[in-house]
């Protein structure tokens, strides 16, 4: 994923301000700030949902900043995971169908959808929940099946935006699990989130907006990523 010179501005005030980021394939960022410093705005114009006022996007080789509508769409169902605080699945939907209409929507056939639906909800430890609905699964349940539901399509990069903000700390520590080891099998992600433990735990790479801009850019000292983590600013080298 590459930004350069990104603004995006709404009425007049700009929510990115000159923003350049890249993301390595295989990394695992984590974008953190103050509510209103752009990290929303980050998400979205990288998912292509939203447009720059300036600079480009590129995602997995691909610039965004010159598809049309329904080429961003197809884009976004076929390269793009999204996995969200409070789920959004559907709540008139089995966690099985759930995840298998992600894959559906990008014009899998339905067999084929439902056989990798149930491969990763197996891979995620759920697969004895298939037929059950979001009413009746737990928050931790229902986050696995909100990743399940972003990864059946292989994305080039996964997009978590506070994916443990829902959850309780326990639950919390095992979605926080489930992300590390995502990202040591190979998948790239950006995390936005306001949780330090999930930064130091998940994350290769620290970076901190403010008012649209990046302040702060951070690797940690040491590849400590085994769940035990640490204060902020311990394990943190400004880079």
């Amino acid at each position: 994923m590459r930004l350069d010179s990104v603004r995006r501005a709404y009425g007049g005030v700009a929510a990115l301000d000159g923003v350049s980021l890249e993301i390595r394939r295989g990394e695992s960022v984590a974008v953190m700030g103050p509510s209103g410093s752009g990290k929303s705005t980050l998400l979205n114009l990288v998912a292509g949902l939203d447009r720059p006022t300036a600079g480009s996007v590129a995602v997995d080789g691909e610039d965004l900043t010159g598809m049309g509508e329904a080429a961003l769409a197809r884009f976004r169902r076929r390269r793009i995971g999204m996995v969200f605080q409070f789920f959004n699945l559907l709540d008139d939907l089995p966690a099985l169908e759930n995840v298998a209409v992600a894959a559906r929507l990008a014009g899998v056939p339905a067999r084929r959808a439902r056989a990798r639906a149930l491969e990763l909800l197996d891979e995620l430890g759920i697969a004895a929940r298939r037929d059950a609905y979001p009413a009746v699964l737990s928050g931790g349940e229902r986050q696995r099946v909100g990743v399940a539901r972003a990864l059946v399509n292989r994305p080039a990069l996964l997009l978590a935006d506070e994916p443990t903000g829902a959850l309780d700390t326990a639950t919390g520590e095992q979605v926080a699990g489930l992300l590390l080891d995502l990202n040591r099998s190979g998948q790239t992600l950006l995390l936005v989130t306001h949780d330090h433990g999930l930064a130091d735990r998940c994350a290769s790479r620290l970076v901190e907006f403010r008012d649209g801009r990046i302040v702060h850019e951070a690797v940690p000292e040491s590849d400590g990523r085994d769940g035990g983590g640490s204060e902020r600013g311990e394990s943190w080298a400004v880079r």
